[in-house]
This record gives structure tokens, C-alpha cells and sequence, in this order.
């Protein structure tokens, strides 16, 4: 995130692998941010330039997706869900209390880059209200009393994750959205618990991969080796209907799957190999 600007001649080789679609923009400015860690405005006014684009359509798309900043950001991303939900289960002494102990304001930065902090109205998991979600992991049921040691754990790793302690991992049963069969294979076993079975395809590989049942565990067995990357087809093995919704993954863009939740509500997982992407809404949310 620190050092030199882009210089111009950087800005229009990212520029010259890019297109004229709306995609091409999006990637564009992905590729600015990951050497940033946010959007300058200097290296916006560039892409102008070079794409012929004018500067408020750039910045319409830059403020659109969350997922770009245009000031500079921490190496954690705090988020505390303020909606309705959390907002009555006390989110906003959630967010009163992550402010005191970092010491800013929502929407600022530590002053050492280490954590940025924001509200925002809805994270998807209106059922485990209050909800904080650090470095895209969701910490459920929160209480003031548990916010320094979420802060902690950020500082120390969140990747690191205790599959029989750690709050965030939780079980959850799914059934194709198409047929509403269930999806759990009881006969295959991971993190100890029932595995979710679905078939896959990418390239000319066609065979089975199941996944953890458990929420925030991210073990997964396939038939064929995926490449990290790899974007696969995802169906279910009762009516061979392809799982997939009109949503796109937050972190990669790739495709997302839907998957009802006994009890009610929708878990999705991005059909990207390698990428963490997921939402969980157990609100009673439906799927178009």
C-alpha cells in the first residue's frame, strides 16, 4: 500500500489489457487497488485519459462497489451490521465499543494502516444479529465484551480457525434450490460432520466434489484436481439442474451458488476454486 504513484506509462499497460465493457473498467480498477490497497485519484484521472472515459463514470463505479475505496485502508476491514436486525440486539454499542477500542470513528483508519472501520446497514445474517465481520469473516451473536478479543484474533490471523471452538464455524444443512433435495452426504464425512455433495465440470472434467457443511470452514474433496482459479459449474446430483443465481462473488466477481437452509434461508459460495467468497443470510431470503 505504500510507495511511488503509478506513473502513466503503468496506468496505460493495465489500461491496454482491459476492453471498453463495463468489466474491463471493474477489472481495471482491481488491479489499481491491489497495489494501493484503494483507489488513488491521481491513477483515476489517468484511466480517464487512457480509456476515454469521463472522470464521473469512473467514479460512479468506484463508489458503487464496496468493494473499492477511494482513501487508504487498513490491512483489516472492520464491519458492524447497524440493519435492523443487529441495530435491536444492540449493534450499536457493537459499533460503539470496536470505535473506543480502536481508538477512530467509523469510515477512519488507525493511524498505523492497521484497521479500518465501517458500518454498514445489512451483512447478510440478519438470525445471528449482532454481526461483525473482520477480513471477510462473520463473528455471530456479538457482545461489547467480545469485541478486544475479536480485534485480537484479527491482529493474530482469522485464517487460523479451531474447527471445535471457534464461534465463527457452525454447521448448517443445504438442499439444491432447484428440487429442494437434500444435499447432505452422510456417507462422506468432513470436519466430522455430514459433507454438502454436488457435481462439478471445468474444462473437460465432469465428476463429484463435496464440501464442509460447517459455515467458515472452507474443506473441500473433489474427484479431479481444480486448479486454483478455476471457475466450475456446480450441479445437483438429484435433478442435474446447474446451481446458480443471479448474485456475483464480492471478492472475485466469479458466480455465486445458491443453497436453501434447512430452517430457512440461503447459504451462497463462489464457484471460484481458491476463493473464500460466501454469504450467509438466514433471514428468510429468497432466490430468484
Amino acid at each position: 500500500m505504500e510507495g511511488q504513484i503509478m506513473d502513466h506509462a503503468e496506468v496505460s499497460n493495465l489500461t491496454g489489457k482491459s476492453n471498453d465493457q463495463h468489466g474491463g473498467l471493474i477489472s481495471l480498477l482491481e488491479d489499481i487497488q491491489a497495489k494501493y490497497g484503494y483507489l488513488p485519484e491521481e491513477q483515476l484521472r489517468e484511466v480517464a485519459t487512457d480509456t476515454g472515459r469521463s472522470l464521473v463514470d469512473i467514479y460512479g463505479v468506484a463508489t458503487f462497489y464496496r468493494a473499492f475505496s477511494l482513501t487508504p485502508r487498513g490491512r483489516h476491514l472492520i464491519s458492524a451490521c447497524l440493519g435492523t436486525a443487529c441495530h435491536v440486539r444492540g449493534g450499536p454499542a457493537i459499533a460503539h465499543e470496536i470505535e473506543k477500542q480502536l481508538g477512530v470513528k467509523a469510515g477512519q483508519t488507525t493511524k498505523d494502516k492497521e484497521f479500518t472501520f465501517e458500518t454498514v446497514n445489512c451483512l447478510g445474517a440478519c438470525a445471528l444479529g449482532p454481526v461483525v465481520v473482520v477480513d471477510g469473516h462473520y463473528f455471530p451473536k456479538v457482545s461489547p465484551s467480545m469485541v478486544k478479543d475479536i480485534i485480537d484474533k484479527a491482529s493474530t490471523g482469522l485464517d487460523t480457525v479451531e474447527i471445535d471452538t471457534d464461534q465463527r464455524i457452525f454447521p448448517v444443512e443445504v438442499s439444491c434450490a432447484r428440487c429442494n433435495h437434500s444435499l447432505m452426504d452422510p456417507s462422506h464425512m468432513i470436519d466430522g460432520h455430514p459433507s454438502i455433495r454436488v457435481t462439478v465440470s471445468f474444462g473437460s472434467k465432469h465428476g463429484w466434489m463435496t464440501l464442509s457443511s460447517l459455515y467458515g470452514s472452507y474443506s473441500v474433496s473433489t474427484e479431479y484436481e481444480i486448479p486454483a482459479d478455476m471457475i466450475v459449474n456446480m450441479f445437483c446430483p438429484h435433478c442435474h439442474a446447474e446451481l446458480i443465481g443471479g448474485a456475483k462473488c464480492g471478492d472475485c466477481e466469479a458466480p455465486m451458488v445458491p443453497m436453501i437452509v434447512r430452517g430457512g434461508g440461503v447459504v451462497q459460495i463462489c464457484t471460484r476454486r481458491g476463493c473464500k467468497g460466501h454469504l450467509l443470510d438466514l433471514g428468510g431470503a429468497t432466490i430468484d
